[in-house]
């Protein structure tokens, strides 16, 4: 499967954005997709993760409350929605799929096999 993440930009502190992570040459369905992100200067960190089916969502803690994650498989895409944006959200934010991945896995970068590109969003403050 490509993966594609789109919709980043900039926003002032306190707005709101929605991504997008369009994905081709699968079966959507069968993959849990992730959104990690990568904060100038700082490893990649897990932001959440959604089921192929059912749509049940992880969050990290750090987000959670301000970011949700849909799918909608008829598009084979996936959201993140992001409201309440602050300045520590600034980073380049990536989506992630694999097929196989265990749920105790699924905040590890390492266990995705196929990555999109990548969208930044910077928060001003």
């Amino acid at each position: 499967v490509q993966l594609q993440a789109s919709g980043g930009g900039l926003v002032q502190a306190g707005g709101s954005l929605r991504l997008s992570c369009a994905a081709s040459g699968g079966t959507f369905s069968n993959y849990r997709i992730a959104w990690f992100r990568q904060p100038p200067g700082k490893e990649r960190e897990f932001v959440g993760t959604i089921a192929g089916r059912g749509g049940n969502t992880l969050y990290a803690d750090s987000i959670k409350g301000r970011f949700t994650i849909s799918r909608d498989n008829a598009k084979s895409t996936v959201y993140l929605q992001m409201n309440s944006l602050k300045p520590e959200d600034t980073a380049i934010y990536y989506c992630a799929g694999d097929r196989r991945i265990i749920l105790g896995r699924v905040r590890f970068a390492d266990d995705y096999d196929y990555w999109g590109q990548g969208t930044l969003v910077t928060v001003s403050s």
